[in-house]
């Protein structure tokens, strides 16, 4: 599925981007209100986020135009939190409102609950690591040919964000915000959940010398994990 994301913080929309492609969009930027009126007419996007305040047009118009040609949802983003503001948004035919600051995790169940209402469902992206697969829409980790391995929901959360960020160190901190937001994880239960994407990844591979082709979580002692790929050697 495609996601048009428009807003002249160039910044920002690399955030959001970021965080819509991780859920399995392409995702298409533009940053002023003709560019965005442009790419949403040649390319056909299934949604749109929309900032209010945009060079050559601001949202609101921009909505109308859309909203004239089409029913593709759309979701405003503002710093705006105005009562009239957001009324006149939704008036324009946005199919919700986002007020800045706001958490990604906010921003991806308000995309999934738009999309749901039209009735089409992302696919989230295939990952892969050495021999290792990620099919994080259906939670299971396969090794090559191997029956895959079910994942829980957290475990499938924190290892595609591992996978998705491969040879970056990430914080202890990052990981908690990611995998357990407001629900509120802590230090001991990254650690246990570390420990059985570990013990998964081992199974997925039977436990055989596959293991070592296996791409692997190393300890970043006082910073955080990494998930590694293992080097390529010439046969």
């Amino acid at each position: 599925m495609k996601a048009l994301v428009v807003d002249d913080d160039r910044v920002l929309a690399d955030v959001v981007g970021f965080t819509l492609r991780r859920e399995g969009f392409e995702v298409i930027q533009a940053h002023d209100g003709y560019t965005a009126v442009r790419r949403w007419s040649e390319l056909q996007p299934d949604i749109v986020i929309l900032d209010v305040n945009l060079p050559n047009g601001n949202g609101f118009e921009i909505c109308r135009q859309i909203r004239e040609r089409a029913d593709t949802p759309i979701i405003m983003l503002t710093v705006r939190d105005d009562e009239d503001d957001i009324v006149h948004g939704l008036g324009m035919g946005a199919d919700d409102y986002v007020t800045k600051p706001f958490s990604p995790r906010q921003l991806i169940a308000r995309v999934q609950a738009v999309i749901r209402r039209t009735g089409k469902i992302p696919t989230r992206a295939i990952r892969h690591i050495g021999v290792l697969t990620l099919l994080p829409e259906y939670r299971q980790l396969q090794c090559e040919n191997r029956e895959p391995v079910p994942l829980t929901r957290l475990e499938n959360r924190l290892l595609d964000y591992l996978v998705l960020n491969a040879g970056r160190v990430l914080s202890s901190e990052m990981l908690i915000d990611y995998v357990w937001g407001m629900d509120g994880g802590d230090n001991d239960m990254l650690r246990q959940l570390i420990h059985r994407l570990r013990s998964k990844i081992a199974q997925a591979c039977d436990n055989t010398g596959d293991v070592l082709a296996a791409a692997y979580i190393e300890t970043i002692p006082g910073l955080g994990y990494i998930i590694h790929a293992p080097a390529q050697t010439d046969s």
